[in-house]
């Protein structure tokens, strides 16, 4: 059911809906037969009676038709400007997003080095402890003990 006016006319009909870009409601034969309506074909007006009261539904003037389809023509460049602007913004979203991906990129590229070099530093030190652990047992301990000496003497 589909709940219309056309000025102080006020009705409900049951109908198929279409997606349409202007807002017209088109009355078939059912609802004509349904109200019992007379067309005056020269004056292209209906006039039906509902609730005890005659009512004559008649088509816009010119100046109305144009001024409708002003209003028409803003409400769509209203509704097509808030959707550019939705565009916009998501947009420079999705390029604030970008930034911090590359940011995050970036600084993950910087940590891996310093770990890289950190590793390296790592595997130097261990093998400069595993040429020392090759050494003859007593090689280590003289030069232990020299240090020994060499601090107590100091």
């Amino acid at each position: 059911m589909i709940s219309f006016s056309v000025g102080k006319y006020k009705d409900e009909v049951l109908c198929d809906v279409m997606l349409m870009h202007a807002t017209h409601l088109l009355l078939g034969r059912p609802w004509q037969f349904d109200r019992k309506t007379k067309h005056d074909g020269f004056k292209n007006m209906y006039s039906l009676e509902k609730d005890g009261k005659i009512y004559t539904l008649a088509p816009l003037t010119s100046k109305q038709a144009y001024e409708d389809q002003i209003q028409l023509k803003k409400n769509y460049e209203e509704e097509h400007s808030d959707s550019a602007k939705i565009e916009e913004q998501a947009e420079q979203h999705g390029e604030n997003v970008r930034k911090s991906e590359n940011k995050v990129s970036h600084e993950l590229k910087t940590k891996g080095d310093k770990v890289s070099t950190l590793r390296k530093l790592e595997e130097g030190h261990n093998q400069k402890e595993k040429k020392i652990e090759g050494r003859p047992k007593v090689e280590r301990e003289r030069k232990g003990e020299k240090r020994k000496v060499c601090r107590k003497s100091r």
